[in-house]
């Protein structure tokens, strides 16, 4: 199945280096090799691979080549100065695409700046925006069931699904995570990912957890944050007009394979929380804007699930998840009462949507979500 953003990345091979992030198995490195058949000379070396890694390592490939792909080639030392060194040599027919399962700017101390040599694209599972028109059936409970990875979702076997699941846990817990952290540290980040699970649709208190394990508030955010850096997480923080307080603010975290979450509304908040993040996510790899996507909480504990801002931190839009109330939540009419801004409750299982006293709109939720990404 084509990938929407695959027309965007052909463009931008034609003027910088492209860098592919985003989830491990999401499917960076078949749209990767997909893009190879659009080059004569194409040549995939992956970092992982001995042989690969020697033919990088000397940059061995044949002159002719018009297209390297580099897989996972932030695993190699000081690889943003050996790829700044590529780009700033390379013959003009030459493009580069990059693909990682790990955040690209998570390794800090990682020499020299690539910066204005590369853009970005996030690849994020499946939502219904990208499935639209695409022919399947009940998309949006098969998402929900199965969460919008490739393989999970187009498995003919039921079973297969769940032995995807077990297998794609333990490989980031395990490998992915021992690329951040010693090997003795792994059995608390597994206990912080367990906890995290059923913590989905709240604010997180790191001090909590760091009790409940019996670790330090810093350790807890630090492994948060490899959690964030290997994409099994996104972190959404609360809206403020002030930028710097939402830092101080306790954050929500959600998971990019959110089927594995039992509660049935926690589920369909972070099928919601997905839709929107990767949204804004597009939307910024596209046009160089810095949309955000936040919550609303007031100190008298009023709260809506999500704010959508613009690069301006101007809110946009607020929106409620609900999976079946068809009466607006009390705190979108409060927080509609106050602000001159578009609010929206999407709800899972809903037969008319309509408009409330105060404005908001109650919207279906597959109408609502499949009209995202449209400017792909």
């Amino acid at each position: 199945m084509k990938r929407k953003i695959y027309n965007k990345i052909i463009l931008d091979l034609q003027k910088k280096m492209v860098f592919i992030v985003g989830p491990r198995q999401v499917g960076k490195t078949w749209l990767a090799k997909k893009i190879m058949n659009e080059y004569k000379n194409p040549v995939y070396l992956n970092y992982d691979n001995n042989d690969h890694r020697e033919i990088i390592k000397k940059q061995s490939w044949l002159p002719d080549v018009d297209l390297i792909v580099f897989d996972e080639i932030h695993k190699m030392p000081k690889w943003k100065n050996y790829l700044k060194g590529v780009y700033d040599t390379k013959a003009e027919i030459t493009h580069i695409l990059v693909t990682g399962s790990a955040r690209m700017d998570a390794f800090k101390k990682v020499g020299d700046s690539l910066a204005g040599r590369f853009f970005v694209h996030h690849l994020f599972p499946f939502t219904l925006a990208e499935l639209k028109g695409s022919g399947f059936n009940n998309s949006m409970n098969l998402l929900m069931e199965r969460s919008g990875f490739p393989e999970p979702l187009l498995a003919t076997n039921i079973l297969d699904v769940d032995r995807w699941r077990n297998l794609y846990t333990e490989s980031l817990l395990g490998q992915d995570v021992l690329e951040f952290q010693d090997i003795d540290k792994v059995n608390a980040i597994r206990q912080v990912y367990q906890l995290l699970k059923s913590k989905v649709g709240s604010p997180v208190s790191y001090s909590a957890i760091a009790r409940d394990i019996g670790i330090a508030p810093a350790t807890v955010k630090k492994y948060i944050e490899i959690l964030e850096a290997i994409y099994i997480i996104f972190i959404i923080k609360p809206y403020t007009h002030k930028i710097s307080r939402s830092i101080l603010k306790e954050p929500k975290i959600y998971f990019f394979d959110y089927a594995l979450i039992n509660d049935i509304g926690a589920k369909f908040e972070n099928f919601v929380a997905l839709a929107l993040y990767k949204h804004i996510k597009l939307k910024n790899d596209l046009t160089g804007a810095s949309f955000s996507l936040g919550f609303l909480k007031t100190k008298e504990k009023k709260e809506v699930d999500f704010a959508l801002a613009d690069g301006q931190n101007n809110l946009m839009e607020i929106v409620e998840s609900k999976v079946s109330d068809e009466n607006a939540s009390k705190a979108l009419e409060y927080f509609l009462e106050r602000y001159e801004v578009l609010g929206t409750q999407i709800v899972y299982n809903l037969k008319i949507e309509r408009i409330s006293k105060n404005g908001a709109q109650i919207r279906k939720a597959e109408k609502y979500l499949e009209n995202l990404e449209e400017y792909y």
